[in-house]
């Protein structure tokens, strides 16, 4: 009986002794967890770099008369387009899935260099939406970006643009801004007409070379550079 009792009593002693050590460890696993920091979900953003479109309002407003909003108040040169993940190989990601939507403060900070709630919502449906930001980040970045490059003194509101080959507008790009090159940007028209000049960043938003896809696509001759209203 007693040898019997003893056996009892070394049983309930082990199992204690195992009810114990599980809950320390038990206590140890959720001690860890709650001193993680909690997960932040980002959309996948999978490219290369940015490229940053500048776009040259007059000529855009002869096309699009009816958009008040950038075309109808003031006069405006170059604005941002927009700010595009790209791939290496050309083109990039867009229209990404994502149930974000710029708030309105975002907005409204963003309308002083792109200046159309119709183009803000867009660019961030068609590109921002791919870049792995929240709206309100991308376009700070976007801001930051526009804000990085130099505008050519005879491409400002208060000049008179000179005559002009693509080439031309290139060149003044690469003078105005210590860090660019001949092959970090492009230039786009339409028809003859200058309507984008196109730079490529990285994501630190330091120009580089770009991929393919990003060149002249404009004619040889002198372009028609419509003047600011």
């Amino acid at each position: 009986m007693n040898k019997q009792r003893l056996i009892r009593s070394i049983v309930a002693v082990i199992v204690l002794v195992a009810a114990v050590a599980y809950s320390v460890h038990d206590d140890a696993n959720r001690n860890r967890e709650s001193s993680s920091p909690p997960a932040i979900a980002k959309p996948g953003a999978s490219f290369d770099y940015y490229l940053a479109s500048l776009s040259w309002s007059p000529t855009f407003c002869e096309a699009n008369p009816d958009e008040r909003e950038q075309c109808g108040r003031r006069g405006y040169g170059f604005i941002l387009h927009g700010l595009w993940p790209q791939y290496e190989r050309g083109n990039g990601p867009q229209d990404c899935r994502s149930n974000e939507r710029p708030d309105r403060a975002t907005i409204e900070r963003t309308l002083a260099f792109m200046p159309s709630r119709g183009l803000i919502e867009h660019e961030w449906r068609t590109h921002g939406s791919c870049s792995g930001l929240a709206p309100e980040a991308y376009f700070d970045l976007a801001d930051r970006a526009y804000a990085s490059i130099q505008i050519p003194p005879m491409l400002t509101a208060i000049a008179k643009p000179p005559p002009m080959t693509a080439d031309d507008l290139r060149r003044a790009f690469v003078d105005a801004n210590p860090d660019l090159r001949a092959d970090m940007l492009g230039v786009s028209c339409r028809g003859n007409a200058l309507a984008e000049v196109r730079i490529c960043l990285d994501t630190g938003l330091r120009p580089r070379p770009c991929g393919r896809g990003i060149g002249m696509r404009c004619p040889r001759t002198t372009l028609r550079i419509p003047l600011i209203r």
